[in-house]
């Protein structure tokens, strides 16, 4: 039997600025990862993102990223394993609060933007973070990219890791991600999102810009929410999933 979980960057507004629509996507995830306010949130969308989660049964994890509103948390900054370990405490932290006093669990948590891309290259980096998310509680799940320094540095420090993948991201031939500055590296066409998704549960293989098959091993998929054809594309990789014998189910589930 195929089993995959299916996760959702969401909670990104600010303020006055709503981005995605959080309600309709989960709806078709599993898990979600919540924005703690570096690179988008704010306390009030933490909160209201943290109880739609909770009403909708969706596994909660923290998604800590740089502190830059202004880039999105995608633009690199130059900061050292101290930094890395105090920022993602912090973020947790406040996510936590939420969650606790909602009732509800944390499961996971996982970087975000350009601090997962640097975290997944960078052993020191990969390693405070990793580090710190022991240390606040080491029964969460790391997630991080699938092959990367951040899930080596995850089992290093005896936690619990989920390899990713993405249905909507592009691949260079050495398993890295495409850089979003790059042509082509987001998947637009909800058809093709799926069968990629699809192919990474089936067959453990992804398809490179390069036309180079990949091997990739997966235990959560992630989708994008805040694209131009996020539902669209959300729901159709959903019912793929489903029509192929793919059970779609987060780690807590499978816990129980």
């Amino acid at each position: 039997m195929y089993t995959i979980d299916l996760n959702c960057d969401i909670g990104e507004g600010y303020g006055h600025y709503k981005l995605g629509n959080d309600a309709e996507i989960m709806n078709y995830v599993t898990s979600v990862n919540i924005a703690c306010g570096f690179h988008g949130g704010d306390p009030r969308i933490m909160r209201e993102t943290v109880l739609l989660a909770i009403n909708k049964n969706i596994a909660i994890g923290a998604h800590p990223g740089l502190p830059d509103l202004n880039g999105f948390g995608r633009r690199e900054i130059n900061i050292n394993p101290e930094e890395a370990y105090d920022l993602v405490i912090y973020q947790i932290g406040a996510l936590q609060g939420f969650i606790t006093a909602e009732g509800g669990v944390m499961q996971h948590v996982k970087p975000h933007g350009a601090l997962y891309n640097m975290a997944a290259k960078n052993k020191q980096l990969a390693e405070a973070i990793a580090k710190a998310i022991y240390k606040v509680n080491n029964e969460l799940i790391l997630f991080g990219l699938a092959g990367s320094a951040l899930i080596e540095a995850g089992k290093k420090f005896g936690l619990q890791t989920a390899a990713e993948a993405f249905s909507d991201r592009t691949y260079m031939c050495d398993g890295s991600l495409a850089s979003r500055y790059e042509v082509n590296s987001v998947l637009s066409d909800k058809k093709a999102a799926a069968k990629q998704a699809i192919r990474i549960v089936k067959e453990g293989k992804i398809k490179s810009n390069e036309g180079l098959d990949i091997d990739i091993k997966a235990d959560t998929i992630c989708l994008h929410g805040d694209g131009e054809n996020a539902l669209a594309i959300a729901r159709e990789i959903s019912v793929s999933l489903v029509e192929n014998g793919i059970t779609i189910r987060n780690f807590l589930q499978n816990r129980k």
